[in-house]
């Protein structure tokens, strides 16, 4: 029988099993350090990019933690969307279906959008784990439907989405009522300010475990940048699809608004897109995940919302209409592709105001490639701040010379002639050595 590297956990024989079913050989870098902290019962706050195989990193110790023979709920795990929170639900009974009766896990997912009396109706016997949105978890617990008076786990998963979109004080409420010895773990890209209170209330000395913080984006993005030039952007768009043919490409905009703009544009000039963004309904936005599921879609125009709370399998491309306002976000956008060792392509379309975001990205370690389209085709252009560069070696070599060339002790007349005559003789030279070590 073939062994993996997480023999080494001393995980049951199930989860091993399922280990291998899920193909995985060896623990990415999270895991690695993870799983030993969760294991021991530290409270924990993880920074990793996406991709790097989170999720399973406290799927599997809480499953290997979780007591089958006491039928109460032991561990909970929240999440700020639906399609996460049912992501995570689905990856754990993937683990549990090969548990022997003996030792079955229950596991239930609540979310939003889904009948709550028939959730009620589910909990006359308490599941063992609990995944689900922080509305409806704190719903179930108010209406005493769901007990998490001894459930001793907590997964706060996307922490800072959760701030954004105002669900920490769910999550506070029901953390409340569970024990005063919890083991905490918080996933997040950023530790905002706002959230740090939150995280002093229920976490004391917690492991703080980030991963990769020098690498910005996975290393085997391709990122490219294409100017706008005052043309259609949606045209762009269309174009540069046509000459990607993706296997599955997303187009982010900034706003739902822009995201239907763009969709609708896209749908004009023949292309057939999914959309996905926070106005669609619960149904709808099912319909379209399964549709893409069933690729029934090359092309999906999405908002940041699925770049951070939806995991979608198979992305080649990934295109910004527009570059996000808060540059975290372009790390998370371009991070839906590129994911499990696959490479990827990230395709930036920018306007010259641009300029200073492309900088700070580039300070991040992105490194662009500066692209254009000539029918439907991407060609490689100069750099963008050809220019730019030009100007600052001039001001430069001027400093430099100007430092060189002293103001003379005793002055004569007409010595500031003499000085600038000095300083462009310094310059000339610079110059052409600057042009013979090309």
């Amino acid at each position: 029988m073939s062994t993996t590297k997480f023999e080494q956990y001393n995980f049951k024989p199930f989860i091993l099993e399922a280990i291998k079913d899920l193909g995985f050989q060896e623990p990415t870098e999270i895991q690695e350090r993870l799983i030993p902290v969760i294991a021991k019962g530290d409270s924990a706050i993880g920074q990793s990019q996406t991709g790097t195989g989170k999720t399973h990193a406290y799927i599997l110790p809480i499953l290997q933690k979780v007591n089958p023979d006491i039928n109460q709920v032991q561990a909970v795990i929240s999440a700020p969307t639906r399609e996460l929170a049912n992501q995570i639900y689905l990856e754990i009974l993937k683990v549990v279906e090969h548990a022997p009766e003996a030792e079955k896990i229950t596991a239930r997912c609540f979310i939003g959008g889904t009948d709550k009396q028939r959730a009620i109706e589910k909990l006359k016997t308490q599941p063992q784990v609990v995944i689900g949105t922080p509305g409806r978890i704190n719903d179930l617990v108010k209406e005493q439907a769901l007990g998490l008076h001894k459930a001793g786990m907590l997964v706060v998963d996307e922490a800072d989405l959760m701030l954004d979109m105002g669900f920490i004080h769910d999550v506070d409420q029901f953390a409340s009522t569970m024990p005063a010895k919890l083991q905490m773990l918080v996933f997040s890209a950023t530790i905002p300010e706002k959230l740090k209170p939150f995280l002093k209330k229920y976490m004391e000395n917690p492991k703080y475990i980030q991963v990769a913080p020098n690498r910005a984006a996975a290393e085997n993005i391709e990122h490219l940048i294409l100017p706008s030039k005052h043309r259609n952007k949606v045209s762009l768009v269309r174009s540069a699809l046509t000459a990607f043919n993706p296997y599955l490409a997303i187009v982010f905009t900034n706003t739902k608004k822009k995201a239907d703009e763009v969709a609708d544009g896209l749908i004009a000039q023949g292309i057939k897109v999914g959309r996905i963004h926070g106005d669609l309904s619960p149904r709808e936005r099912k319909r379209v995940m399964k549709q893409v599921k069933d690729l029934e879609f090359q092309y999906l125009v999405a908002t940041d919302l699925a770049a951070r709370g939806i995991d979608i399998e198979g992305v080649s491309h990934v295109i910004n209409y527009e570059l996000p306002t808060d540059l975290d976000f372009y790390i998370h956008r371009v991070g839906r592709t590129a994911r499990a060792g696959f490479s990827g392509i990230a395709l930036t379309i920018y306007e010259p105001s641009d300029e200073d975001a492309l900088n700070r990205l580039e300070k991040m370690g992105i490194q662009f490639k500066n692209v254009d389209l000539q029918k439907e085709e991407l060609i490689e252009i100069a750099e963008r701040n050809k220019r730019q560069k030009r100007k600052r070696q001039e001001n430069e070599i001027d400093a430099k010379a100007k430092s060189m060339v002293k103001k003379p002790e005793k002055v004569k007349p007409g010595y500031k002639k003499k000085m600038q005559a000095d300083i462009a003789k310094i310059k000339k030279r610079a110059r052409k050595l600057g042009k013979g070590s090309k």
